[in-house]
């Protein structure tokens, strides 16, 4: 196929970039409905956020002042806020200084309490005094027993999906946009960080001040507080860890620089002027976050081999996919992940080379199989775009909007080419830049652009089942990996009787060794473990995600001696990625759920509350 036509097209639809300082608002018609957000977003809108926020280790509480400027689109007469569990003392409105009457109504199961504020249409500010509870789950309070330096406390912030309303009263919703500024004051042996311009050094004070001048949604509001140090480690980027860990993460991502290259020339100039990372410890519940400028990252990949730093690869992109680019609500969500990870796997590309780059998307496929079996292929949750209306979008999280994201828009740049793929998602992060975008909105840009509005070839790419539909479409792409054909028949000689150290590993990565372990029977004897870990120290491994293979094939034979590791690892990892495989292998036998219910007792002050909810499920599940 020829591109040129194409290319032309695309060239033209960029004529109109839209520009973040000064850009022409939505209007309320181009606000979708959210179901998780119990906010009038589409009436009245927050412009602007300034917080001054006192940090107390002791309460492990938030308290101070929410500013929130306003833009009354429609003149109403109330503001309804998003919240949680907050404990509001005082409300007032514009330069009033007298309170004004507020009240919270019924809560909403998995969406807290609508927090509804009388206002006028000139009404432009509306400040609210406040204190978080010690137990909003976007507030992760780390005692000093469980950080890597054992002699200081740590504060985390998860603000996504939808818990920035239990630290903030906000509109939360990634529909809405907003600017932000913030005070955060805390003990001057503390440094605080945030999604914004950050501060490199502690000060005297303890007083931090913050800025975001570029409008972001609520969930990538972020803060970070405790012992740390600053390193860094290119032009623009740098990572913020405890001092034990700082020169470790620096080593291990000293690539950083060369990713934003490489993602630039691919999609266009990065728009947050540095990439931070701040190194959590290990109960984060995520492999990182994308905050805007400031990226929270797990110390799980810290392998000191820069084997997994794919990951950094993945939330450098959501720098344009997600950031920049938003998905409009959660039942959007693929609009973030599937385009990150097809833009992950194009960085890697450029810096690993192409037999790296399909072996993660050889894995991604299996990944794929793998998910739509396990929810079954008529679930409306593999559709890329499902119903949350009435569900907490935690219990719906799956990886079928990055893999099978991934997979349409790979389908997509097989029909067209690389170059005219590249140059439509190019001007797909200029259109939209600093927007929310919902499903039906990317359809019409690219039905308009890329597929010059023929219906036909839109009903031969099967972009309506893609998007709507359950399940793999036929058309997906077929990918197949040299790297992953090596390690699949060391996995065969091996199940057939091989000796597991003639296997040629040479130039294996931790990829090539899950996929390994992928490959074996569900359960081996115990001979047959030990052989292994005899010759490949699987239980003794550092490697994490590679820990979250091998562990549960260890529980499932039997194998005894990998069981005091498991649980070191259950009690002392909160990334749920890693350790839900682990729980579900033990809870499927009644001897094994009794013991995961024993670990999870002692484990869960450690969890945050999404590794809480997510570990509580498969028990209840299993029960």
């Amino acid at each position: 196929m020829k591109n040129t036509g194409y290319i032309l097209i695309l060239l033209l639809a960029a004529c109109l970039p839209i520009l973040w300082m000064g850009c022409t608002r939505p209007s309320t018609a181009e606000l979708p409905d959210d179901p998780t957000s119990l906010a009038n977003f589409r009436d009245v809108i927050i412009e602007h956020l300034d917080l001054d926020l006192t940090v107390d280790f002791s309460a492990r509480t938030l308290s101070g002042t929410a500013v929130l400027h306003l833009d009354n689109i429609t003149g109403t007469d109330r503001l309804i806020l998003d919240t949680q569990d907050l404990i509001i003392q005082r409300v007032t409105r514009g330069e009033e200084s007298a309170p004004v009457d507020y009240r919270l109504g019924e809560a909403v199961q998995y969406y807290g309490r609508p927090f509804i504020i009388p206002i006028t249409p000139e009404t432009e500010r509306v400040t609210v005094e406040y204190t978080t509870s010690p137990d909003a789950p976007a507030l992760q309070w780390v005692v000093p027993e469980q950080t890597a330096s054992k002699s200081s406390p740590l504060l985390y912030s998860q603000s996504q999906f939808i818990l920035a309303r239990s630290w903030i009263p906000c509109q939360d919703t990634p529909a809405v946009r907003m600017t932000y500024s913030a005070v955060i004051r805390t003990s001057p042996e503390y440094l605080a960080v945030m999604s914004a311009i950050n501060p490199q050094s502690k000060n005297n004070s303890g007083v931090y001040h913050f800025k975001m001048p570029q409008p972001i949604p609520s969930y990538l509001l972020a803060l970070g507080v405790g012992d740390l140090e600053f390193e860094e480690i290119g032009p623009r980027s740098g990572v913020y860890a405890e001092p034990p860990v700082v020169d470790r993460a620096a080593w291990e991502f000293a690539e950083t620089e060369q990713m934003i290259r490489v993602a630039e020339k691919l999609y266009g100039p990065y728009l947050w002027e540095r990439y931070d990372m701040l190194i959590l410890p290990p109960s984060f519940p995520f492999g990182g976050m994308e905050n805007p400028r400031l990226t929270f990252v797990t110390p799980t990949i810290l392998g000191g081999d820069r084997s997994l730093v794919d990951l950094i690869a993945h939330e450098l992109a959501h720098s344009w996919s997600g950031n920049l680019v938003t998905n409009a609500t959660w039942n959007d969500f693929w609009l973030n992940e599937g385009f990150t990870v097809y833009f992950e796997h194009r960085i890697m590309e450029s810096i690993r080379g192409k037999r790296f780059a399909e072996m993660l998307s050889e894995l991604s496929y299996h990944d794929l199989e793998q998910t739509v079996e396990e929810l079954g292929p008529d679930n409306p949750d593999t559709a890329l775009k499902p119903d949350l209306a009435g569900r907490d979008p935690e219990a719906a999280y799956s990886s079928i909007p990055y893999v099978k994201g991934f997979f349409f828009l790979k389908m997509l740049e097989e029909q067209f080419g690389r170059e005219t793929w590249d140059h439509f998602l190019g001007m797909y992060f200029q259109q939209f830049r600093f927007r929310s975008v919902s499903t039906e909105q990317f359809e019409e840009y690219l039905t308009g652009t890329l597929l010059s509005n023929d219906q036909q070839l839109k009903e031969e790419l099967r972009i309506d089942e893609w998007l709507y539909r359950p399940g793999i479409p036929g058309n997906i792409p077929v990918v197949e990996s040299g790297e992953l054909t090596r390690v699949e028949r060391a996995a065969g000689s091996f199940t057939n009787g091989g000796n597991p150290a003639r296997i040629d590993t040479t130039g294996w990565t931790s990829h090539h060794y899950i996929h390994f372990l992928q490959q074996l029977p569900d359960s081996l004897g115990v001979d047959r473990l030990k052989a292994l870990d005899d010759t490949f120290g699987f239980t003794t491994t550092d490697d994490t995600p590679l820990l979250r293979v091998w562990l549960p094939l260890a529980i499932r034979s039997g194998y005894q001696p990998a069981f005091p590791r498991m649980e070191t690892f259950l009690t002392s990892v909160g990334r749920v990625y890693l350790i839900e495989p682990v729980y579900t292998a033990l809870a499927q036998t009644e001897h094994g759920l009794q013991e995961a219910r024993r670990i999870y007792r002692e484990a869960q002050p450690l969890y945050h509350a999404m590794a809480r909810n997510a570990i509580e499920r498969v028990l209840e599940t299993s029960g």
